[in-house]
């Protein structure tokens, strides 16, 4: 969210599996989940989707003038692909340029980066490469 709303502040940035879109996320949340962000929201998403939209990435898809690599994996269930697949095509829709990877089935799922498999080191190989490149 930063990136969208100070780009100058940032010269690349990195987004593992991120929460793209609360709208869509508390769709598929349980209610628990969903009365656990209108404690911090105030509201649930239905009492004001407004503001649901505005801590919202993919509703920022256009200001984007920072450089982005964004990976995910099939196989989350906290952070769904379907919701990183909305951000990656609403910056394509605004004509974006970024860089992003859906993994398939990763191990780990959401901590599929952080943990000691081969594919996790290829993501985090790839995340050092894609920053040292616009670092310099």
């Amino acid at each position: 969210m930063n990136i969208f709303n100070w780009p100058a502040d940032y010269k690349v940035a990195y987004a593992g599996v991120p929460v793209s879109d609360l709208v869509q996320r508390m769709g598929y949340s349980s209610e628990s989940y969903r009365q656990i962000f209108a404690g911090f929201i105030g509201k649930t998403a239905q009492g004001n989707l407004d503001e649901y939209r505005r801590r919202s990435p993919v509703f920022h898809a256009q200001k984007l003038a920072t450089p982005l690599l964004i990976h995910t994996t099939t196989n989350d269930d906290d952070v769904r692909v379907i919701e990183v697949e909305h951000l990656i095509n609403a910056l394509k829709a605004a004509g974006k340029k970024f860089e992003y990877k859906i993994y398939e089935n990763a191990p780990g799922a959401h901590q599929f980066n952080r943990i000691d498999t081969e594919l996790a080191r290829e993501s985090r190989r790839e995340m050092w490469e894609f920053i040292g490149r616009h670092l310099k």
